[in-house]
């Protein structure tokens, strides 16, 4: 399953990509997200790897992001692996103006196991929703300093 979207930002390019480059900024913007750990590769560079970890209600998930390319500001690309899922995500930026950017994502999930491809065929508006309010919650942070971390 494959798809495209995006969203316009009020910033200047740069602004963007210096919060979107910040793993300290994933909080404000991933719901559900508890931590970034570095792994291996050199941090933010191409080959690096991560895991990340979340929390959604009840369920936990760890993700090990793998970075492709790196390209800003133009381009940033990863893959992002769990259990039943390989999800590789390009993500541009196009600079509109001096004062707006285009955030434009490309993402392909691969499914492996029957739970997982029954629900990548059943439900792919919901990884397309889901992916989307990434976008409008960076969006909203970016722009606004609201910021979707639980407080505690």
């Amino acid at each position: 399953m494959k798809y495209r979207i995006s969203i316009t930002l009020n910033l200047p390019r740069q602004k963007v990509i210096e919060l979107f480059d910040n793993p300290d900024n994933m909080k404000h913007w991933q719901k559900g997200f508890i931590s970034f750990e570095h792994v291996s590769g050199t941090p933010g560079q191409e080959g690096a790897v991560s895991n990340l970890k979340y929390k959604m209600g009840k369920r936990s998930m760890e993700l090990v992001e793998t970075i492709l390319k790196r390209d800003l500001p133009e381009e940033f690309h990863g893959t992002y692996d769990t259990k039943g899922v390989h999800n590789i995500q390009e993500n541009y930026f196009k600079e509109i103006d001096e004062h707006t950017t285009e955030w434009i994502s490309v993402t392909e999930f691969q499914f492996s196991g029957l739970m997982m491809k029954a629900m990548g065929f059943f439900m792919p508006g919901a990884f397309k929703k889901q992916s989307f309010k990434f976008m409008e919650a960076f969006k909203n942070f970016a722009e606004n300093g609201i910021s979707v971390a639980e407080k505690s």
